[in-house]
């Protein structure tokens, strides 16, 4: 777009070329030629900017204060663009290199995080007995109401095994009943002879 022509000043609008996601950066340039151009820089300045930094800007004057110096003599503007939209070009792709950093450091990041979850306490022989001081008082509970359960349950009685276990005189305690009671049991061997 020309601004004016005496001096000539006029901007050039420069974009990137589409990056991942179709993302562009762009910028523009404002040029005014002096009296003696070609032999003399050019003034230019970056007007606008669209998803640029500040250290991009001064990447891009500072691209073009090099390009200029070395174009002294020709015409240059053609040449000043072109080495503009490369840099933009680098931009895009730095961005997506940035982001894959980014990326890569949250899942380090995630990483980390995750190890530091299962990463524990240290087991010394103070925390185990502790810990187990504790875990044998659980249990100790945990039976009690148990216990208490069973009892309001009325499953609290003991299988025969666990009463002969007991009470040893259990073994005899048949016999002596049968004798206290007078009644002699008869058995009839003829019933048991004949037997395959």
């Amino acid at each position: 777009t020309v601004l004016s022509e005496k001096p000539t000043t006029f901007t050039i609008t420069v974009t990137s070329e589409a990056g991942e996601n179709d993302e562009t950066v762009q910028t523009t340039l404002k040029f005014t030629y002096r009296e003696k151009y070609p032999d003399e820089t050019p003034l230019y300045e970056v007007v606008s900017q669209e998803n640029l930094d500040d250290n991009d800007v001064t990447d891009i004057i500072k691209l073009l204060e090099q390009q200029a110096e070395e174009n002294l003599g020709m015409v240059m503007i053609f040449t000043l663009v072109s080495a503009v939209q490369e840099k933009l070009n680098e931009i895009v792709d730095q961005i997506k290199t940035r982001r894959e950093e980014e990326k890569k450091q949250k899942e380090r990041e995630a990483e980390e995080e995750e190890k530091q979850r299962f990463h524990g306490t240290p087991v010394t022989i103070e925390n185990f007995l502790n810990w187990k001081a504790k875990f044998d008082a659980e249990l100790l509970e945990i039976k009690r109401k148990k216990m208490k359960e069973e009892e309001q349950a009325g499953k609290n009685k003991l299988s025969g095994k666990q009463l002969f276990e007991m009470d040893h005189n259990l073994d005899t305690s048949d016999i002596q009943f049968l004798e206290e009671a007078g009644n002699s049991v008869e058995v009839d061997e003829s019933l048991f002879q004949e037997m395959d």
